[in-house]
């Protein structure tokens, strides 16, 4: 049985899309598994100026397509509350304060405060501050702030909205969500690595040829065209995502299974990230731009709503990361990410040398961690599931039932922000590191007009990115 936790959250954006598509499904999920229970209650605010019946309402709504118990679903919706709210005006955070204060007594939870900020980033750092000036906090319980991404657009924006926050709330209690971290198999690679010493001994430069790692979707942009006219896949998915995989499986062994340890050896990792010279980015990074597909049915990335006819805006990007540590001297990370590829597809390939037969492994032999669709059920040692292989290099999980029951991505996230655990959690020393290095392909690649579109809607890519990898003699373990 989960053990009931207690809080007052309080969802900045409570009225948005996010809101409503994860984070009030996540909340039902674990009010379901007695994680909540009795001792929590949710305040939503947004500019709308609706009531508490409303509200819930349309809490109910977003949790349809997850239970047909409608008594359920209401009896969790009287914990909803809503106050239209004005991120500018002193008063509206007073009356927010007031109305939590009343709900902590009402349900008792603990003085236990969660500021979630599911708006716009530009009003990360006002909302911050008022919650600070007006006393929002809390002294007898917990109080944590949670940030969803971008963090920033570059490493100065980055900076710029850190120093705001800090201001505020103190590093350990900012929780900056990415949802990848909480995906099962991401959070079990310690785990696997653990419990399979051969494997974690082999993950090192002496015995890896390549890793790589692709979160690869078969939807366009939908209708997020306005949002990423101003990110490309460049800032939404490979800066924050692709890299806290890479520190995941790449990262030294820590002192301990602790947040403070695992982020010890995941900020020294970044840290000796090798940043390219804008002479380099050309031949390390290949960006892309969807076209239709080969019947003209798919519509074009400069057609979708909201996007420039002359966008040059990437919606695919490949790269070739490189470390300067001993541990990954020369062993190259191959990475990619796009729209419109074949699949939904998020996975970790692990090419071992012929360097690998000293520890027991047959040389060339790939391990693939498959992290979507599939939510981590498979693990495949070169293309086989592994409990089905003659290798003995992985045994865990035991059994091939590990991750049918495994948490949504925002309810594992939750329980841990209720727990106060910040392993799945990035920290700032982190994005420093990985902006710096972000922040140099970006910049080259404004300074130039792509030939785009360049690849068509339902294949791999553009040609370029299979170049990428030939040019080292190697090439991609997914391949449609």
């Amino acid at each position: 049985m989960a053990k009931e936790k207690s809080a007052i959250f309080i969802i900045f954006g409570g009225s948005g899309d996010l809101a409503h598509r994860k984070l009030y499904p996540a909340l039902y999920r674990l009010y379901k598994a007695g994680v909540l229970k009795d001792h929590f209650a949710v305040i939503g605010t947004a500019r709308r100026p609706w009531s508490d019946d409303y509200f819930r309402e349309t809490v109910v709504t977003s949790l349809e397509n997850l239970d047909d118990d409608k008594q359920k679903m209401e009896e969790f919706a009287k914990h909803f509350f809503y106050q239209s709210h004005n991120v500018n005006d002193s008063k509206h955070y007073i009356a927010l304060k007031e109305l939590a204060a009343k709900l902590d007594d009402q349900f008792s939870a603990g003085h236990n405060r969660v500021y979630y900020m599911a708006i716009a980033p530009r009003f990360f750092g006002t909302v911050a501050e008022h919650i600070n000036s007006e006393g929002l906090k809390t002294k007898n319980g917990f109080n944590r702030l949670v940030i969803e991404k971008p963090f920033g657009r570059d490493l100065a924006s980055a900076s710029e909205l850190n120093n705001d926050l800090s201001k505020a709330f103190p590093e350990e209690e900012i929780y900056r969500i990415d949802h990848y971290l909480g995906k099962k198999m991401i959070q079990e690679i310690p785990n696997i690595r653990l419990k399979n010493p051969k494997f974690d001994k082999a993950l090192s430069g002496k015995y890896v040829s390549n890793i790589q790692v692709t979160l690869g979707e078969s939807l366009g942009v939908e209708d997020r065209g306005g949002y990423y006219e101003t990110s490309g896949v460049l800032r939404d998915m490979v800066q924050n995502h692709i890299m806290q995989i890479i520190g995941s499986i790449a990262m030294d062994k820590p002192d301990e299974m602790t947040a403070e340890s695992i982020h010890k050896v995941k900020t020294d990792l970044f840290s000796s990230l090798k940043v390219l010279d804008p002479e380099e980015v050309n031949r390390a990074f290949v960006r892309g731009q969807y076209d239709t597909d080969r019947l003209g049915k798919q519509t074009a990335y400069r057609d979708e709503e909201n996007v420039d006819d002359n966008s040059n805006i990437e919606t695919y990007a490949a790269g070739k990361i490189e470390f300067d540590d001993e541990r990954w001297a020369n062993v190259p990370f191959y990475v990619r990410s796009g729209k419109r590829m074949p699949d939904k597809s998020s996975r970790i390939d692990i090419v071992f040398n012929d360097q690998a037969s000293k520890l027991g492994i047959n040389p060339n032999t790939t391990v693939s961690l498959l992290i979507e669709p599939e939510n981590g059920h498979s693990i495949l040692v070169n293309g086989i599931d592994y409990q089905d292989s003659n290798q003995d290099l992985i045994k865990f999980p035991e059994d091939k039932t590990y991750f049918d029951d495994a948490r949504e991505a925002y309810e594992s996230l939750i329980i841990d922000i209720l727990s106060g655990d910040r392993i799945h959690f990035t920290l700032w020393d982190e994005l420093q590191s990985t902006w710096k290095y972000i922040d140099v392909i970006r910049e080259q690649w404004d300074l130039e007009t792509p030939k785009f579109p360049n690849y068509l809607s339902g294949t791999m890519g553009p040609e370029a990115a299979d170049t990428l990898l030939e040019r080292d003699g190697n090439s991609w373990v997914w391949d449609d």
